[in-house]
C-alpha cells in the first residue's frame, strides 16, 4: 500500500476490502504492523484491529510465523485478552500455531475461547474455522452441538421459545442481526455437512431458520436497496457470470456505486442513522445459493445473502466518510471527487 503518515478508520476499511487483491499482500500486512508500532493510526484504539488484519493476511498467505507474530501483537494491543474484539485475533493465533506444529498450545487457546460461542455471533465462525484448520472438525462439531443445546435449553427455561422434540421454535431476531443462535446452528450445519454426518433435527432447524431469514429479509428489502456493495473486481465477475443482475446492480461499476450512493442519501433524508454498505463477494453469493439449492439471480436468495452479510461486523463499510477522506468504494480517490457527486447525477 502507499505510505501514509496516518491511517484512518476509512483507510483500514479500504485495506480490509482490498489487501488480498494487491500485488504484495504481505507487504500490506507489514505496513499495517509498522503503522501500529509507530503510532501512525488516527485512533490508537484501532491498533488491535490493524494488527489482526495483518495476521489474517499472513495466515491466508500461509506465513504462520508472521501470522503468529502479528496475532500476538494484536492480542497485546487490546485492553485485555478477554476483550471481545480480541477473540478473532486469538483464533488466528491458534491457526498459526497449528500450522507451526504447536497443536497443544493452539487447542489451549481455542478452549479458552469456547465460552464465547454462547455470547458472540462471530465466534462460531472463527472458532470452528480454526479447529478445521487444525484438522479437528470433529471437535468443532461437538463444541457447536453442545453450545446449541445450551442456548436452546436456556431459551426454553426462560420461556423465550418453545422447544419440543419435534418442532423447536427459536426467536431469530431481526434479519440484519440474527444473533448467536442462528450462527451457531449455521456453523454446526456447515461442519456436519463437511464431515458427511447424517442430517439431524438441529440441521433441520438450521435450514428452517435460514429459510425464515430469507423470507423476512425479502419482506424488508427490495433488490435495489439491499445495500450490497460489489468491489470492482467482484462486480465485473458478477455481471460476467450473471448478466441478468445488471438490471439489479447496474450495467457497470459507476452505475452500481451511483445507485448505492443515491439510496444512502435517500435513507439519510428519511431519518435513518448509522448507515453503511456491506461488502459482497461472488463466491459468498454462490455458496449461499448452493446451501439453499437456489439460483444466485433469485431475489429471495439475494435477499437472504444480503441479510447474512449485513450481520457480519467486518463486512460493514460506514457511510458517509468525510469529504476529504478516502471514498467508501475503495477507489483510492477522495469521497468528494468520487461517489459524493454520484448522488446528484
Amino acid at each position: 500500500m502507499a505510505t501514509r503518515d496516518v491511517l484512518t478508520k476509512a483507510d483500514l476499511a479500504e485495506l480490509r476490502r482490498s489487501a488480498l487483491g494487491t500485488a504484495n499482500p504481505l507487504g500490506v500486512a507489514a505496513d499495517l504492523a509498522e503503522a501500529a508500532e509507530q503510532g501512525r493510526l488516527e485512533d490508537p484504539d484501532d491498533a488491535g484491529d490493524a494488527l489482526t488484519l495483518a495476521a489474517e493476511i499472513a495466515e491466508v498467505r500461509a506465513r504462520p510465523e508472521a501470522a503468529l507474530r502479528y496475532a500476538e501483537q494484536a492480542v497485546a494491543a487490546y485492553p485485555s485478552g478477554d476483550d471481545p474484539r480480541a477473540g478473532f485475533a486469538r483464533a488466528l493465533r491458534a491457526r498459526a500455531l497449528f500450522r507451526a506444529g504447536g497443536d497443544d498450545e493452539a487447542m489451549a487457546e481455542l478452549t479458552a475461547l469456547r465460552p464465547l460461542l454462547l455470547t458472540q455471533p462471530d465466534a462460531p465462525a472463527y472458532v470452528s474455522a480454526a479447529l478445521d484448520a487444525g484438522g479437528r472438525s470433529a471437535i468443532a462439531e461437538t463444541w457447536l452441538s453442545e453450545a446449541v443445546d445450551s442456548v436452546l435449553g436456556e431459551r426454553a427455561t426462560a420461556g423465550a421459545s418453545a422447544i419440543t422434540a419435534t418442532d423447536p421454535v427459536v426467536d431469530l431476531g431481526p434479519p440484519d442481526a440474527p444473533g448467536v443462535t442462528f450462527f451457531l446452528l449455521q456453523q454446526r450445519h456447515r461442519v456436519r455437512r463437511n464431515l458427511n454426518l447424517p442430517h439431524d433435527r438441529q440441521d433441520d432447524l438450521a435450514d428452517r431458520l435460514e429459510t425464515q431469514l430469507v423470507r423476512r429479509a425479502g419482506e424488508r428489502r427490495d433488490a435495489e436497496s439491499d445495500l450490497l456493495f460489489w468491489p470492482r473486481a467482484e462486480f465485473d465477475t458478477l455481471i460476467s457470470e450473471h448478466p441478468a443482475l445488471a438490471e439489479v446492480y447496474g450495467p457497470d461499476w459507476d452505475a452500481h456505486r451511483g445507485r448505492l450512493e443515491k439510496e444512502l442519501v435517500r435513507l439519510r433524508s428519511a431519518g435513518q442513522a448509522g448507515l453503511g454498505v456491506f461488502g459482497a463477494t461472488v463466491a459468498g453469493l454462490t455458496a449461499f445459493a448452493g446451501r439453499r439449492d437456489g439460483d444466485p439471480t433469485d431475489a429471495g436468495v439475494r435477499a437472504g445473502y444480503a441479510a447474512e452479510v449485513s450481520a457480519r461486523p467486518s463486512a460493514r463499510i460506514p457511510w458517509p466518510p468525510e469529504r476529504n477522506d478516502a471514498c467508501w468504494c475503495g477507489s483510492g480517490l477522495k469521497y468528494k471527487k468520487d461517489c459524493l457527486p454520484r448522488s446528484r447525477s
